[in-house]
């Protein structure tokens, strides 16, 4: 869009702070057209940017904010030297406010990305007088990142205001970065020692877009040695997070193959229909948000992943149950016949759920409780929603040792996956002892569906991506140890996540693999291997 040149608009420009230093609002007319009609997107910015450093601006700063968001929306006309910005049908005056009829010949102001950016950052800098403190850190990280060495005046302004400490950071970046475009060496360098002292990926960039601009070499020798100290810095920050990434994939692995460490490991069935358990415990998971959503008050909708948890675990050890008492049960014994039979089942329940709910996938939200983090380092946050994951996966390991070695229902499962015959001879109901072993075994799996609900999207191929990891967990473990399903999952989930990070995820998941069978071809009973009677039966 072009505009006539006007001299009057150029010289109110120019005389841009006096005119404001006058004025009752934080914005002129003249300034108003000059920041939307200017020849060019420079001309644009300056008018924008030197509107923004006015002190009037800054002690009045509602009416300007409020324009520079009409003009991010795209809401703002320009005809016959006047702005109007859009209010419905209406018009409006950016100056006074007052209702304007909008002229048939009003063209539209169309913003560059360019524009947006220096529109954000102008915002930004306004915000820094904002009373909300979040508002404030935003806007500081905004011009952190943004940096300006004509913004300095105002960063060092709210600076010697602010009392949060997380702002006053942000602020003392965004001065310093400032700075490093500045004409003098030793600004550079002063810039370049702040900068080395907060070690954060943000700095890191900064130091490193300066570097390759930098032609002072006493500023480029410090650049070099600020960004190794930062490097070395953020290292432990890389190598912490690969270590509690690890951890995670290991308790969501520790999941997914307790069940199977029942069901394989203690009853011989090669369960191929195990990752669609899990896949069930998702979709129970999800219609149990869908139900909170629709007739519970929104503000207990936080509790829907209580409720999740106990209906997650019901609907998979139903189906469980009902698979034992229809199929499983007739072929206890025959390892290769479950495995074929199972897997079969496995592509029912997959195409049962796509015709219920669909092939695409569902989005489960997080409650309110379990979004964000805490930051331990600048570079190492830990989600709270993984840490809840990591929690109760310990808890449900906990409630499985504690049944299978101190319940009635435990003693009759280990009695009979130790001597069938024996355990019927005293009594035992063998037939509904599988039964609820099973089930339980298949609720575990729903349970894992429930926690995975949590870190990504639920669909009917859920259940795929963990079936062979499960188990390999279990094989590795040893055959029916619930230790050794502890250590397996755990172990491979630490040593995955620190190969991703030097080989990337193919060539970790291909290493992980090799050293399973390698492991298997020395130890073939896995870590922890049964001893006495039951290991010779």
């Amino acid at each position: 869009m072009k505009f006539t040149h006007k001299p009057w608009v150029w010289a109110a420009v120019a005389s841009l702070g006096a005119l404001l230093s006058f004025s009752s609002h934080a914005l002129t007319a003249e300034q108003a057209y000059a920041m939307a009609a200017a020849d060019d997107a420079e001309q644009r910015a300056q008018a924008i940017n030197q509107a923004v450093m006015d002190p009037a601006a800054q002690a009045d700063g509602g009416r300007l904010s409020a324009y520079l968001a009409a003009l991010s929306a795209d809401e703002v006309r320009v005809a016959g030297g006047k702005v109007f910005v859009l209010a419905g049908d209406a018009a409006t005056d950016p100056v006074t406010g007052g209702k304007l009829s909008l002229p048939a010949d009003a063209e539209e102001v169309v913003n560059n990305n360019y524009m947006r950016g220096v529109i954000d950052t102008a915002q930004a800098a306004l915000a820094l007088q904002s009373g909300d403190v979040q508002q404030r850190r935003s806007a500081a990280e905004k011009l952190a990142a943004e940096p300006d060495a004509d913004r300095l005046p105002l960063i060092e302004k709210a600076l010697a205001a602010e009392k949060d400490e997380q702002v006053k950071t942000l602020l003392q970046r965004a001065k310093a970065a400032s700075l490093l475009g500045s004409d003098d060496a030793q600004q550079r360098l002063q810039a370049v020692e702040q900068l080395s002292h907060q070690q954060t990926p943000e700095t890191q960039l900064l130091l490193n877009q300066r570097l390759s601009d930098e032609t002072d070499p006493a500023v480029q020798k410090a650049i070099k040695a600020a960004l190794s100290g930062i490097a070395e810095g953020l290292a432990w920050g890389d190598r912490l997070g690969a270590i509690f990434s690890g951890i995670s994939l290991g308790s969501v692995l520790l999941l997914a193959a307790l069940g199977l460490a029942i069901t394989y490991g203690l009853m011989g069935v090669i369960n191929m229909a195990h990752g669609e358990l899990i896949m069930i415990g998702a979709y129970a998971t999800y219609l149990v948000q869908v139900a909170f959503q629709r007739w519970v008050p929104e503000a207990a909708f936080g509790w829907y992943l209580v409720v999740a948890i106990p209906v997650a675990f019901l609907a998979s050890a139903l189906v469980g149950a009902v698979l034992e008492r229809g199929v499983i049960r007739f072929l206890y014994g025959r390892p290769l016949e479950t495995l074929l039979a199972t897997f079969g089942i496995s592509l029912v329940l997959q195409q049962t759920v796509r015709s219920l709910f669909g092939a695409q996938n569902v989005g489960v939200e997080n409650p309110a409780w379990m979004s964000g983090g805490i930051a331990l380092l600048p570079n190492l946050t830990l989600p709270f929603n993984r840490i809840a994951i990591i929690v109760f996966a310990f808890a449900v390991l906990g409630a499985v040792a504690f049944m299978i070695a101190k319940t009635r229902l435990g003693l009759f499962v280990r009695g009979v996956t130790q001597n069938r015959a024996m355990a019927s001879c005293v009594g035992v109901n063998t037939a509904r002892t599988d039964t609820y072993a099973f089930a339980l075994g298949s609720g575990i799996a729903g349970l894992a569906g429930c926690a995975l609900s949590q870190i990504g999207n639920v669909g009917p191929d859920l259940g795929q991506n963990y079936i062979v990891d499960s188990f390999l967990v279990v094989v590795l473990g040893g055959v029916g140890q619930l230790a050794g399903t502890v250590y397996a999952a755990l172990g491979l989930g630490v040593l995955s996540k620190l190969l991703e990070g030097w080989t990337g995820a193919v060539l970790a998941k291909i290493a992980v693999l090799l050293f399973i069978v390698v492991f298997i071809q020395k130890r073939p009973q896995g870590i922890f291997a049964l001893k006495g009677r039951s290991a010779e039966a």
